[in-house]
C-alpha cells in the first residue's frame, strides 16, 4: 500500500484488525510509488469485464465529461440513469398570436432567441440500492453481477477519476446500515469522522495515482476473489449484525497503453449487495492510501479483516 499525508487529525480506531502488516506511509506524491504483492498460488476469482460493444452507445448518451464512467461500461442502465441532462430547450416555433390591431406591426413579430452554447453534461452517480440501509439485514449472498454491483463499481471509478469522493457515496456502505451493524458508541459519528473521512482521503490518493491526465485512464474490469468471501457473524469486530466480507478485489484499468491496477481493501454486504467499507487500507492513520497499486492486474486478496 502507499499513503499520502493530508494533514487531518488522527481519529480513534474501532478495534478492527488490519490485514496487511507491510503498510508504509510517505508524503503525498503526484504519482504514488507502486508496490505489487508477491506471487501466490492461483485462486478462483470472478471477473467482471467491460462490455466494449456498449461503449460507443453509452458514450454518446453521457458525453465527454462522463467518459470515465463509460469506460467502466458495465451498466446497460448507464445510458438512461447515469446521465445529467444537457439538452437545450427547443426554440419557439414562431406561431404566436399577435395583439389585436397589430397584425402587421414589425415590433410585434416574434423573434427567435440566439441559442446558448452548452458544454458537455456533467457526470452523475448511479443509484446502488436506495433506502436499503434502513431495512433489516439479510444473509443473502451478494453477487458481482446485476445493476447494484455494476453501479457500485461505476460510481467508485468515477470518484477516482475525478478525485471527487462524493460521486461514490451510493457505493459506500450506508450510514443507516452501519448504525444497525456496529455495537459501539455512536456508529454514526464513527462512520462520518473515520470511515467516510478515510475514504475521501483514499479517493484523493487514488486520483493522484492516475497522474496529470486522469481522463486518459480507461476502466477494464474488477476482479473479486469469491472463494475468499466469508460471513462475519454478530459478535465479531464489535458487530451486532452479520455481513458478507471479501478483502482485496482489484480494479484493473489501462493508461498510456499499459494495464495497471489497485485494490479495494474491503467490501461488505447489506441485504445481498456489496459496498465499499475500506478503500485504501484498514489499519491506518490520517492519511490517504492506495491499496497495492501495480502494473498488470496484480493479486486479489489476501483474505482477512472484517
Amino acid at each position: 500500500m502507499t499513503a499520502a499525508s493530508d494533514g487531518q487529525p488522527a481519529r480513534r480506531p474501532d478495534g478492527q484488525p488490519g490485514r496487511r502488516p507491510d503498510v508504509t506511509a510517505s508524503a503525498r506524491q503526484a504519482t504514488p510509488a507502486r508496490s505489487a504483492r508477491p506471487a501466490r498460488s492461483a485462486r478462483p476469482a470472478r471477473v467482471l469485464a467491460a462490455e466494449p460493444a456498449r461503449v460507443s452507445t453509452i458514450a454518446s448518451a453521457v458525453g465527454r465529461a462522463c467518459a470515465a464512467i463509460i469506460a467502466c461500461a458495465v451498466l446497460a442502465a448507464c445510458a438512461s440513469g447515469g446521465t445529467a441532462a444537457g439538452a437545450s430547450p427547443s426554440l419557439a416555433s414562431g406561431h404566436s398570436a399577435s395583439p389585436a390591431g397589430h397584425k402587421n406591426d414589425p415590433a410585434s413579430k416574434p423573434t427567435s432567441p440566439s441559442p446558448t452554447p452548452t458544454g458537455p453534461p456533467s457526470p452523475s452517480a448511479l443509484p446502488v440500492d436506495p433506502g436499503a440501509g434502513k431495512l433489516p439485514q439479510t444473509m443473502a449472498r451478494p453477487r458481482i453481477t446485476g445493476p447494484e454491483f455494476q453501479a457500485m463499481i461505476c460510481d467508485l471509478w468515477l470518484a477516482v477519476q475525478t478525485g471527487k469522493a462524493g460521486y461514490a457515496l451510493p457505493a459506500f456502505f450506508p450510514v443507516d446500515a452501519y448504525k444497525q451493524v456496529k455495537a459501539i458508541w455512536s456508529p454514526q459519528y464513527d462512520w462520518k469522522y473515520r470511515l467516510w473521512l478515510d475514504f475521501t482521503l483514499d479517493v484523493r490518493a487514488a486520483h493522484q495515482l492516475l497522474g496529470s491526465d486522469p481522463a486518459s485512464a480507461r476502466f477494464l474490469r474488477v476482479v473479486v476473489p469469491v472463494s475468499e468471501e466469508v460471513w462475519v457473524s454478530p459478535g465479531a469486530c464489535y458487530n451486532s449484525q452479520g455481513y458478507w466480507h471479501v478483502a482485496g478485489p482489484r480494479v484493473v484499468y489501462q493508461q498510456n497503453g499499459q494495464v495497471r491496477s489497485f485494490g479495494i481493501a474491503s467490501l461488505i454486504s447489506w441485504r445481498g449487495v456489496w459496498y465499499v467499507i475500506h478503500f485504501g487500507g484498514i489499519d491506518r492513520g490520517a492519511v490517504g492510501m492506495v491499496d497495492a497499486p501495480s502494473t498488470g492486474t496484480g493479486y486479489p486478496g489476501p483474505p482477512g479483516g472484517c
